[in-house]
């Protein structure tokens, strides 16, 4: 009887490549385990606890909350003559915005005030809505009273 070679067998090779294929994963799942371990995601966050370690530089954005075509743009170039960093312009979610009105989104009150000091827009309308999600300090929504700001 002819002796029948089980290394050749194509059931055996196939068993021995995925059991090296996975072999493989098992090494690089271990690999990424051990370099998070050691050198650990750095997140994103800003500081809440000491002010001075955020920047004097403000982030804003500018919002049309009037309807004039434009004034969010001439509202970003003069802000940005001040030295005020606009990181984004655009249009806020409606149009009939009777007052201007500052929004804090970082929880830091004292950029949303200065802001609003430097722009001529009363105390009052200084809000606060911070999130995570914001990544920028001040939201300014332009009304239709942009005619009586300092700009």
């Amino acid at each position: 009887m002819p002796k029948k070679d089980s290394e050749n067998n194509p059931n055996h090779l196939l068993l021995n490549a995925a059991i090296s294929f996975l072999g493989v994963l098992l090494l690089i799942l271990l690999f990424a385990i051990g370099t998070r371990m050691l050198y650990p995601r750095i997140m994103a966050e800003r500081e809440t606890v000491d002010p001075a370690l955020i920047s004097t530089i403000i982030q804003l954005e500018v919002l049309n909350g009037c309807g004039v075509a434009g004034i969010a743009t001439q509202f970003t170039d003069k802000l940005r003559e001040y030295g005020f960093d606009v990181v984004e312009s655009g249009n806020f979610d409606h149009f009939n915005v009777e007052e201007s009105f500052v929004i804090s989104r970082s929880g830091q009150m004292e950029n949303a005030r200065r802001v609003a000091e430097a722009i001529g827009i009363a105390e009052q309308n200084v809000l606060i809505e911070s999130s995570p999600d914001f990544y920028l300090d001040v939201t300014l929504v332009i009304g239709s009273d942009f005619e009586s700001l300092n700009l």
